[in-house]
């Protein structure tokens, strides 16, 4: 037996034939095809890979800066209960996350909008082509029968290879036959072919899910920032109002004669500003409606569309500390994980096609050259038997193609291992921002409670003609500057929290959706570590 290796060039083995049994009258013998088993296990010898293996790896949790706490022998319900944050966590991050707002009008938002938008129809849709992919790879598995039936007319050569009577002749050639094989597939290609199939349609469920998981998050995102705009109409209205206000008492001033031409002037021209100011927001709440009903799948339906107020929305305060393995409930990072299972199987399914290929084929049938004695018992055929084939000189393409398996496998880890940076980066930024924001906030509150204070001292100063209208203009600014910062920091908080709820999953659970039989065990929502998959160290927000 001679091997011929080379990384993807051409390869091969060249087997000495096996002597059959034979009977004495030199005929085979029967039972000849038991040194099936024996022969395939001699060419098997000949598969050659070496040198084609995946260079990638997943990055542990130390590698991401996320310390693995120590492993506890206790069962996972007993861990349960002794990290009530954790379980706080996830109580906070359910799968209907949303309802936290108390607001059963973005309840029914998301609901539509996970009904109806197309994203998600699009993902379903790439999920039931991936189950019949799947379902197709499982036939291979099973016996394969096929019919057949022809009659042809058919003039024989008289210079051929035809004997007579037949030589020269036109005849019916009448065929009915059923024909049976079954691919043992001993070293389990068909097998792996079936979980890198399983593997693709897991991960195309994950896709789904993580479709859903941002549709519902773009959703809250959108309509909290329409009640922002509508809290900023608001402001802008009731600084109007204000300036409308203050005309009013310049206008008598000036008609009493203790104010100016310039501060009539200026108090006039702070009327269409804020009109320009109002005109704004409204275009913003218009933009802002259109991409909502967008979202739930109604364009026609964005003038409808009001969202609560905006200090009436809350979400519920998070626990001391996030467990760093709450990022292994992302669907896209269950995606990621399962694509490289897929890849995994698909480098064992390559391997495989180095090894012999062993069937049984049967077939039985009818077969005459005359209509007339077609079903006759003479016109029976059948045969029965075992078959071995193995590719010898193919020009290396069966490394080449090991070759391209082993690159797919690299690609999809690194796809894994990038996901799941961008999956801490998000919450880690999502965190950073929510911790700020409550700063910002409290700092906020106290500039916009002394510059209210300051424009009430103000206006009455002005009222007693103590002061000029510019320091009533100058600190009635700095109050709706404040109250404008004020909405957008309520506002930013709520979506720091949506952002940090899709972050860490927004959710997700495994999809129930049926896989053929047999497929590989479940993963755990953790992030893996090679085949094992820990728990990480928790995320203090």
């Amino acid at each position: 037996m001679t091997k011929t290796p080379s990384r993807y060039g051409a390869g091969g083995c060249t087997a000495a034939p096996v002597p059959a049994s034979a009977s004495a009258s030199g005929h085979r013998h029967p039972l000849a095809w038991l040194w099936l088993p024996v022969l395939a296990s001699a060419l098997a010898a000949c598969a050659d890979f070496s040198g084609i293996d995946p260079q990638a790896e997943l990055r542990s949790a130390a590698s991401l800066g996320l310390p693995v706490p120590q492993a506890t022998s206790g069962s996972r319900a007993e861990s349960d209960t002794a990290a009530p944050d954790t379980v706080d966590a996830v109580d906070a991050i359910n799968a209907h996350w949303w309802r936290q707002l108390g607001d059963a009008r973005l309840d029914a938002l998301v609901e539509q909008a996970l009904a109806g938008n197309p994203a998600i129809g699009l993902a379903q849709s790439r999920l039931e082509k991936a189950l019949a992919q799947a379902g197709a790879v499982r036939a291979n598995d099973w016996p394969q029968l096929a019919g057949e039936a022809s009659v042809t007319r058919q003039h024989f050569t008289a210079h051929g290879m035809v004997p007579a009577p037949l030589a020269g002749s036109v005849a019916n050639n009448a065929l009915a036959q059923l024909g049976a094989s079954w691919e043992l597939d001993w070293f389990g290609q068909n097998r792996a072919a079936l979980e890198a199939a399983i593997g693709s349609a897991r991960a195309a469920a994950a896709d789904a899910q993580a479709a859903r998981v941002l549709l519902a998050s773009q959703v809250v995102q959108t309509y909290v920032e329409l009640a922002r705009w509508q809290a900023q109409l608001d402001v802008a209205e009731r600084t109007l109002a204000q300036r409308s206000e203050t005309l009013d008492i310049v206008r008598q001033r000036f008609d009493a004669g203790l104010d100016a031409v310039l501060e009539l002037r200026q108090s006039e021209g702070g009327l269409p500003q804020a009109r320009a100011q109002i005109e704004q927001i409204h275009e913003q709440i218009a933009l802002t409606r259109n991409a909502l009903a967008a979202l739930i799948g109604t364009p026609q339906s964005a003038p409808e569309l009001v969202a609560t107020d905006l200090p009436a929305l809350r979400m519920a305060a998070l626990p001391g500390s996030l467990p760093a393995d709450l990022l292994g409930r992302r669907a896209d990072v269950v995606a990621a994980r399962w694509r490289v299972e897929a890849a995994q199987q698909g480098i064992e399914e390559a391997r495989a096609a180095f090894y012999p290929n062993v069937s049984l084929t049967a077939f039985l049938g009818l077969s005459s050259l005359d209509l007339g004695r077609w079903i006759e018992g003479g016109s029976r055929q059948w045969g029965v038997g075992p078959a071995i084939s193995l590719p010898i000189f193919e020009g290396g393409r069966l490394r080449a193609n090991l070759g391209a398996r082993a690159a797919d496998h690299d690609a999809a880890v690194e796809g894994y291992n990038q996901a799941i940076i961008a999956a801490v980066h998000e919450a880690a930024d999502q965190l950073a921002s929510i911790e700020a924001i409550a700063r910002q906030q409290r700092e906020q509150q106290q500039a916009l409670e002394v510059a209210q204070s300051a424009y009430e001292i103000a206006r009455a100063r002005y009222a007693a003609g103590l002061t000029p209208y510019l320091s009533v203009l100058t600190t009635e600014a700095a109050v709706l500057a404040e109250r404008r910062q004020h909405v957008d920091l309520a506002a930013r908080a709520l979506q720091a929290r949506v952002a940090l709820a899709h972050a860490l999953g927004g959710g997700y659970e495994p999809s129930d959706t049926p896989f053929p039989a047999p497929f590989p065990a479940p993963l755990s929502p953790s992030l893996p570590v090679a085949s094992h998959q820990p728990h990480l160290h928790p995320i203090s927000p």
